[in-house]
């Protein structure tokens, strides 16, 4: 029969305690400090900080004084609108005053002309009014006359005829041709016959002269 060794005591491993397990419903003691039920919970809020009383005075300065140039610039607004509104209506009656003058010239602006020829008319209506004595040449005096006043008054009135047109060259700034006719003496256009006389008003044209001009003849083929 085989005997057991049994372990000595320098073998066998030391026994450790086992750790201790936390009492059920235990705690944590509160620390030592004020009393948190009494400060109520206030997340999310910054705390009020008193206005720097300088800044706040400086701003409300700064505010008055931008009101004050808001309220410039309206008035100053205002009165350009009124100014604006005084021209368009001095700019309407101006408008109507310059039609209405436009009208008035239009209208009477042979007053003057006219005032200056009526005496030539009376000359000749006291001509025909006169009776027939068969007095031919004084007759014809007469009115040689009163064509000659005629003529006067419209060159003082700037009028002028336009003089020497016959066997002049044709010029169809000043002259236009009823008729023409060729010929073999001519070798370029010419006036032959002055049908009725042309006028021009301070140089500029106011009526042809109706005249019957010659033309170099076509060579046939």
């Amino acid at each position: 029969m085989t005997d057991k060794k049994h372990p000595s005591p320098e073998d066998t491993p030391p026994v450790r305690p086992a750790p201790e397990s936390p009492e059920p419903h235990s705690h944590p003691l509160p620390k030592e400090g004020p009393d948190t039920d009494d400060v109520p919970a206030q997340e999310g809020l910054v705390p009020e900080v008193e206005p720097d009383h300088d800044e706040l005075k400086h701003l409300k300065a700064k505010l008055k004084k931008k009101d004050g140039e808001a309220r410039q610039l309206k008035k100053e607004r205002d009165n350009l609108r009124d100014q604006l509104l005084r021209k368009m209506a001095d700019m309407e009656n101006l408008k109507k005053r310059v039609e209405r003058e436009k009208s008035d010239y239009t209208q009477y602006a042979l007053t003057d002309f006219v005032k200056t020829i009526l005496p030539i008319l009376d000359n000749l209506e006291r001509a025909l009014g006169r009776p027939d004595e068969g007095n031919g040449p004084s007759l014809q005096e007469g009115i040689r006359l009163i064509h000659k006043q005629f003529v006067d008054t419209l060159g003082k009135n700037g009028v002028s005829p336009i003089q020497d047109v016959v066997h002049q060259k044709f010029d169809p700034a000043i002259h236009h041709a009823l008729a023409t006719e060729e010929s073999d003496d001519v070798q370029e256009p010419q006036v032959i016959e002055e049908m009725q006389r042309g006028y021009t008003l301070h140089d500029r044209l106011l009526r042809p002269a109706l005249v019957r001009v010659r033309i170099p003849r076509k060579t046939r083929v």
